[in-house]
């Protein structure tokens, strides 16, 4: 399977858990779409878990067209063989690579990267810091406190589910859903109540 390959290559290059945990959250939403459009799940998957792969060692803040991230972890990739297919949707999904979102797989990475990290933020300021206590209600509540996840860029959500061409509540509902579902591996399975 694709995904068993991705998720060594993931462990492979990055160390934090916290960018571990986001690239899991985008695979999970990614075969959650997939599966909706009747696509292709495994290979959605591995693109949802290598689309950050290689962030943590060239992370690229100064959003270079050239190199560092997403730049590096795809030539790397295309050493390897992953297909064309795999690399456009990787490379699609930082604007500033200037790769044109054309297919679904890509679109959906675009629309699915910055929400599935938004929607874990959202679980994490839960009293119960659980999955299962979060909904689309509570994730638009949370989008319009601009002092919340600051780092999360709001248009791109919004951008994401028009390019997707799906209203954003249906986008942010397969996104929790896909997250509920591996709630365990996230981190958000919630605080065990003590008696």
């Amino acid at each position: 399977m694709v995904t068993e390959r991705a998720l060594s290559i993931l462990h492979e290059w990055v160390q934090s858990d916290s960018l571990r945990r986001h690239c899991y959250a985008v695979a999970d939403s990614m075969k959650r779409f997939a599966q909706v459009r009747g696509a292709d799940a495994d290979l959605w998957e591995a693109v949802g878990l290598l689309h950050d792969m290689d962030y943590e060692r060239h992370p690229n803040q100064e959003q270079s067209p050239t190199e560092g991230h997403p730049f590096v972890g795809v030539a790397w990739l295309r050493e390897q063989g992953w297909s064309e297919e795999v690399c456009r949707a990787i490379l699609s999904h930082a604007d500033y690579a200037g790769v044109a979102r054309e297919t679904a797989m890509e679109q959906t990475l675009y629309a699915v990267d910055e929400l599935s990290g938004f929607v874990m933020a959202v679980a994490r300021v839960r009293p119960s810091k659980s999955m299962s206590e979060v909904d689309v209600a509570s994730v638009k509540k949370k989008m319009k406190d601009k002092a919340f996840a600051r780092a999360v860029n709001r248009e791109d959500i919004v951008r994401g589910a028009a390019e997707l061409g799906l209203p954003l509540d249906e986008v942010i509902g397969h996104v929790i859903a896909a997250l509920q579902s591996d709630a365990e591996r996230l981190g958000l399975a919630g605080i065990a109540k003590t008696e």
